[in-house]
């Protein structure tokens, strides 16, 4: 193979994941393990995951959030509360580099698959504990879905700070951003265990992200502001994020998203568009950042003179940061998307469907959508056959 040629695989190719996560905020993390050449066995229970039902797809239970977080990945069904299934994943486990879970700490204990359990089984194994909080607090153990996160962290009352009325953010961001922690946590532990020996040498360890400890920490980035110092100096809150006229401007035919921020941008379009705005008074950031919503509101009127078209032409000319209000369904016509080859079309038993793809790039070990998402159970034979117990070799 030519040097200079990309691997094939995927930077995780040869590790193998099994994944006991549901709903979205572990299975998106497994993804994209999958996606980057991870082996990933999604163990399920005889009902299946619960977004194999929650949203629309061509066949019952292979709904379109299931199909997108799950692709990629092979299906094995076991009842937990039967002895020789709970067997057969202990033979996985053995041949396993990753353990992910997203039970309660005392469901996952009772099943007989706590760290400790798992451990004996599998000395240099990473256990990452998938849960809403963290078990070191007072709410251990308590259910959590997105829109009580969101609420827990302070996300309604922001929106409320800027529109009047708190609501969630229409995003189930808790999932997404815990995922994405999920995902880092567990690389950085298994990196941990390549310097420390390597696969059947290295440290293992245990894990444990949360959706309120990450999205509390998502949430304080900017947030968190001057309530920082002692004594603060401002409320828990970024007054620009949350001001009334920060949104999408009104244009003479539709809408369109423009930052008329820093210095250089703000000289730029006072020379082009308002003359007249070229005073003291506005004349640098900290200036403007103190009177921001009467600048929102002044650019919000003269947006109003111009169609969108309009404003895109005059906004690129001066390399201001904008762009018209797009929806979700135009996403798939993307020409910045479809230019680099994000979506990928695969076939599957449902018909081709077209995927989300990598939105990271590679240059020696790219990743790439590893396969359509599977039936419930569709790799039992596969897996728990000879398959899986021929690794118990290499493990």
């Amino acid at each position: 193979m030519d040097a200079a040629a990309p691997s094939a695989g995927g930077p995780l190719a040869g590790v193998r994941v099994i994944d006991l996560t549901s709903v979205v905020f572990g299975p998106y993390a497994t993804q994209i393990m999958a996606d980057m050449g991870a082996d990933v066995i999604k163990v399920e229970p005889p009902d299946g995951d619960n977004t194999r039902w929650i949203t629309t797809g061509p066949e019952a239970g292979m709904g379109g959030i299931y199909v997108n977080v799950n692709r990629g990945k092979k299906s094995v069904m076991l009842d937990l509360r039967r002895e020789e299934d709970k067997a057969a994943l202990r033979v996985l486990i053995a041949t396993a580099d990753v353990f992910i879970h997203s039970m309660r700490g005392k469901a996952i204990a009772r099943l007989g698959f706590d760290y400790e359990a798992v451990r004996a089984i599998r000395p240099d194994i990473v256990y990452t504990n998938c849960y809403g909080y963290s078990r070191r607090g007072p709410e251990a153990d308590k259910p959590a879905y997105d829109d009580t996160i969101q609420a827990e962290c302070g996300i309604p009352y922001v929106q409320g700070l800027m529109n009047g009325e708190p609501g969630y953010v229409a995003t189930i961001m808790a999932d997404k951003v815990a995922g994405l922690h999920a995902l880092y946590a567990t690389m950085m532990a298994l990196f941990h265990r390549e310097r420390t020996g390597g696969r059947g040498k290295g440290e293992g360890q245990e894990v444990e992200v949360t959706m309120f400890e990450a999205m509390a920490s998502f949430m304080l980035v900017e947030h968190a502001n001057g309530a920082m110092f002692s004594p603060p100096t401002t409320p828990a809150h970024y007054h620009r994020a949350v001001e009334k006229n920060r949104r999408p401007y009104r244009t003479k035919d539709g809408y369109v998203a423009a930052l008329v921020y820093n210095d250089k941008h703000w000289n730029a379009f006072v020379q082009a568009v308002r003359p007249d705005w070229a005073s003291d008074e506005f004349a640098t950031l900290a200036q403007r950042a103190t009177q921001i919503g009467r600048v929102y509101g002044l650019l919000g009127e003269t947006f109003l003179t111009r169609t969108t078209q309009e404003w895109m032409d005059t906004l690129t000319a001066l390399h201001i940061p904008c762009s018209p209000l797009r929806t979700t369904d135009e996403l798939f016509d993307n020409a910045q998307l479809n230019a680099i080859g994000f979506f990928e079309v695969i076939e599957t038993q449902q018909g081709p469907t077209r995927l989300p793809g990598v939105p990271t790039w590679f240059s020696r070990t790219p990743g790439r959508v590893q396969g359509p998402a599977p039936r419930l159970g569709a790799d039992n034979d596969a897996v728990l056959g000879s398959p899986a117990t021929d690794r118990l070799g290499d493990a």
